[in-house]
């Protein structure tokens, strides 16, 4: 039995995704959902308000990657939407998780319109330099922020994977270690020196790095991913393994399940939520908000 179509709300399309490319698909959407208002909007601030003028639980529509839906988070949870998402971004890992990714626009189109919506969890990292902040797909504490805030400079025709190795290669030469104290729901992990110590809400980050196989979107838990001081030859020999997912055999790392986590560092140890940079920071708190997002999905 086919399902019958659900009218969305609203679509939102972010013109700046993967590069200004996903501005591309403002006409054929038009086209495609006639009647359903598609918006544009001129930054983050304008595309909260639209969302947060909509009645609650409706279904929106966003054309973007994870940074847009990253910016969007405080008002789909305040207003309780139903997102369904067009993949159009650099990363994806979101749209990965949700078995999205390899659908066309036009295939993801159809979905969104007739697929019924299921609870997803959040991350919520707090910190006294950049106060609360949502997060879907991944929290990174320390070598990997800084890939992830180093990327956002790399040159436009670099996009995906490649855009993240760039930014590896010009991290490493540059590579710091973080001394850390790390306690997961109330047990001591580690207090030492770090690379990174990551929370994962989807298997992969980076645009499809699968640091974290086993993670669930809706399991009630976020996967913590460990890694132990390395040098810069150590740090590179490490990221084929990440690539291929073969880095959970060394000895230097290690992945755990949490639901509330604490890092505490002497040293500002560098974040960054779904890739996008915070305030760097010495004292972490980050924890799970189970069931706090309606999400289309096809897995």
């Amino acid at each position: 039995m086919i399902a019958s179509a659900l009218t969305p709300a609203l679509c939102l399309l972010n013109p700046h995704a993967a590069n200004g490319r996903c501005a591309a698909l403002a006409a054929p959407l038009r086209e495609a959902l006639p009647g359903v208002p598609l918006v544009l909007p001129e930054n983050v601030a304008a595309a909260r308000q639209r969302l947060l003028a909509l009645p609650e639980g409706s279904r929106v529509i966003v054309a973007g990657g994870d940074g847009t839906v990253h910016q969007l988070l405080p008002a789909l949870v305040a207003r309780r939407l139903q997102l369904a998402i067009l993949p159009g971004g650099t990363g994806n890992d979101l749209t990965r998780a949700l078995g999205l990714a390899r659908m066309g626009w036009r295939e993801a189109l159809a979905h969104a319109q007739r697929a019924p919506a299921a609870a997803m969890d959040l991350g919520e990292i707090t910190t006294a330099e950049g106060g609360a902040q949502l997060f879907m797909s991944s929290l990174t504490a320390g070598f990997d922020a800084a890939i992830a805030i180093r990327a956002q400079a790399a040159p436009n025709w670099l996009r995906g994977q490649p855009r993240y190795l760039w930014a590896t290669l010009n991290e490493i030469g540059r590579l710091r270690v973080y001394p850390m104290r790390v306690e997961a729901d109330g047990q001591l992990l580690s207090d030492g020196p770090m690379l990174f110590a990551s929370s994962l809400n989807t298997p992969s980050y980076g645009s499809g790095m699968p640091a974290a196989p086993g993670a669930r979107v809706d399991d009630g838990e976020l996967q913590l991913l460990r890694v132990a001081a390395f040098g810069r030859l150590g740090a590179l020999a490490m990221m084929p393994l990440l690539l291929t997912g073969l880095h959970l055999r060394h000895a230097k790392v290690s992945l755990s399940r949490f639901k509330i986590l604490h890092l505490t560092s002497p040293a500002l140890v560098p974040l960054a939520v779904d890739g996008e940079p915070l305030p760097s920071a010495t004292d972490i708190a980050v924890r799970v908000l189970t069931q706090a997002l309606s999400v289309v999905r096809a897995r």
